[in-house]
């Protein structure tokens, strides 16, 4: 048997959201990236419903969110409904958010998620590729990674295991999975409906008997997917039994279904990778294989493309001399899923509370299901300086409107940039900035101007532009950037440093000083 041998920047193992995000965001940026699944065909139906309001941000920077927002249906309500009435109905986590263009989830299949990213690839997904393999090895003094498939080793810089909850890649690194699971078997039904019940586009949670243990998720095509957890909590049921559950928690309207698109059964886990790297730090865990928890509150997916939306960049980097940018990974991204397993943690037990118990819950951890609150610590090299009004180190960038003209309808900050460059504002008075012309790093910056007087006309030489002026929206109304002369905005559209000196936070982060 002929084995072929095929080099490469980045090996990823697992064709699922992260690693299809992951491999179009290396491709983008100049990456050779092989990447391989062990399932014969790409997902058809089932498994994750639904794109956070931080996801659909990063997936409008990738030039994919336009494919997607025809056929999802947009979600930003959720209701209580009880003893044959709504009893409540809220969504101001939603409604209340700041500089974000989509309050809301946008309800669509994975499916479909997976095949709008693979259209954007210009590279083959290797499918009926099953890793049995990896191993970190070293030539000269330089590290690299073998990953061994059916008649395929690939010889790559860094590899990424996005390869699942059964990660091949994690148990061959040997990585403790760690955590807790709570004997809970929930059931997953995507169905069409005939019935009278008043259907509307909001997350309804139905409760009986003082418990909210059937959950009504509003779906893209008119689809309605359910969630039902049973008294005993511990044994799977047949679809039947699911059915007759959705009927009794739905009365007294009438119910039939219609055409079941996709039935299963999922027992809850909640587990964190000990680390995310490998000894020699070559081979990377993200998404599923990483972290797994409760799909209350809608974070798997979410979570897993913010694992690749992080991580990309980062590859690059190291892949351009700069490696120790990569160990921020790991510090950002793991805390990050252990809040994430707390919520859902909480979410998925209360479920044997009253509704309104558990939309209570909700409220208090929008945060993490919106997506836009989910924070990272400053003090690491990446993530420096103090708060300037609404650019705070650590926290998601704000969708503000930035203006060539003072009467100019503006563009959006997440339209203009390309994934990949950190972004200097020079706000106000500050002298504009530039980066010192021997600086290894400056390829990686672009130098934005943004004036209080106003410009006749946006200026743009090279990576920098001028702009008159930033507000909250397309109006006259202006935002508080507080009062320092700079902000730079990472990549993954996290503020990365407010203060009077870039400079100093690239040469810290680049190891150049």
């Amino acid at each position: 048997m002929t084995v072929k041998e095929v080099h490469a920047d980045l090996t990823i193992i697992g064709a699922g959201p992260t690693g299809l995000t992951l491999a179009l965001l290396a491709q983008n940026l100049g990456l050779s990236v092989f990447i391989a699944d062990k399932s014969a065909t790409s997902l058809q139906l089932g498994r994750a419903d639904a794109l956070n309001a931080r996801t659909q941000q990063s997936l409008e920077l990738m030039g994919v969110l336009d494919q997607l927002e025809p056929y999802g249906l947009k979600c930003n309500t959720s209701s209580t409904f009880a003893n044959g009435e709504f009893i409540s109905r809220q969504s101001h986590w939603w409604t209340g958010l700041k500089h974000c263009h989509r309050p809301n989830f946008l309800m669509i299949g994975q499916a479909d998620i997976e095949r709008a990213l693979e259209s954007k690839l210009t590279i083959p997904v290797h499918r009926n590729h099953e890793a049995s393999k990896i191993e970190e090895f070293s030539i000269d003094g330089e590290d690299f990674v073998r990953t061994e498939f059916p008649n395929t080793v690939v010889i790559s810089k860094y590899a990424v295991g996005a390869d699942g909850a059964r990660s091949i890649v994690r148990s061959q690194l040997n990585i403790p999975f760690e955590g807790t699971k709570p004997n809970m078997i929930w059931h997953v039904l995507d169905t069409f409906l005939d019935t009278d019940f008043p259907v509307a586009p909001e997350i309804i949670t139905f409760q009986v008997n003082g418990q909210a243990r059937v959950s009504w998720i509003p779906r893209e095509r008119g689809m309605a997917r359910f969630y039902v957890l049973f008294d005993d909590g511990q044994t799977a049921k047949p679809q039947e039994a699911v059915e007759e559950e959705i009927r009794k928690f739905l009365e007294p309207h009438r119910v039939d279904f219609r055409a079941t698109e996709w039935f299963s059964t999922f027992e809850i886990k909640e587990r964190v990778a000990r680390n995310y790297f490998s000894p020699k730090g070559r081979i990377v865990l993200a998404g599923d294989a990483a972290h797994v928890h409760a799909v209350n509150g809608g974070q798997g997916l979410n979570t897993g493309l913010a694992d690749a939306f992080a991580l990309a960049w980062r590859l690059n980097l190291a892949l351009r001399g700069f490696p120790e940018v990569l160990e921020s990974y790991e510090t950002e991204r793991r805390t990050s899923a252990v809040g994430i397993i707390d919520v859902a943690a909480k979410l998925v037990r209360s479920t044997v509370k009253t509704a309104t118990e558990y939309v209570d819950l909700i409220e208090r951890n929008a945060a993490y299901i919106t997506g836009m609150g989910v924070n990272y610590a400053a003090g690491t090299p990446v993530l420096q300086g103090s708060p300037a009004g609404i650019f705070a180190p650590g926290r998601r960038t704000p969708d503000v409107y930035f203006h060539a003209q003072s009467n100019g309808s503006g563009q959006r900050l997440y339209t203009i940039p390309s994934y990949g460059k950190f972004i200097v504002l020079s706000l106000g008075d500050a002298a504009p900035w530039t980066p010192p012309a021997d600086a290894e790093w400056a390829k990686f910056v672009d130098t934005w101007r943004v004036s209080p007087v106003a410009a006749a006309e946006s200026q743009s030489a090279g990576n920098s532009q001028t702009f008159a002026r930033m507000s909250e929206d397309g109006s006259e109304k202006t935002v508080d950037a507080g009062t320092v002369g700079y902000v730079v905005v990472r990549p993954d559209m996290y503020t990365g440093y407010a203060g009077e000196d870039p400079t100093g936070y690239f040469e810290g982060m680049f190891k150049t000083s």
